[in-house]
């Protein structure tokens, strides 16, 4: 059985999430959770945030049992985006975009 959790307008770009989600992919919740401690990016501290109600989700609502979960899938996705302007030189405006992304992460019963 497959459960998610998502994490909606987290305020960093996809490409970093996505490389933090990588090495995670096809793991146990335990393994993924030290890696991502042991990673020194602040983007992961969310992610484990994610990955940690993936397996509440999975234990409160369909009774799963956490030592029996891997991670099928991790994903993130283009959020919506911060449009602002910043004074250029010559009275002109410099456009600069803050990007956001949704975390998805769906894990699975090995059994």
């Amino acid at each position: 059985m497959e459960v998610q959790a998502r994490g909606k307008n987290v305020r960093i770009s996809p490409r970093k999430v996505r490389l933090i989600l990588q090495p995670i992919k096809g793991r146990s919740i335990d393994d993924a959770v030290a890696i991502l401690r042991n990673v020194n990016i602040p983007v992961a501290r969310k992610v484990e945030k994610i990955l940690k109600s993936a397996a509440a989700n999975a234990e409160n609502n369909f009774q799963l049992a956490t030592d029996d979960l891997r991670i099928k899938a991790a994903y993130a996705d283009e959020g919506t985006r911060l449009h602002r302007f910043r004074a250029g030189p010559r009275g002109r405006a410099k456009p600069w975009t803050r990007r956001f992304s949704h975390i998805t992460i769906i894990v699975e019963d090995r059994g």
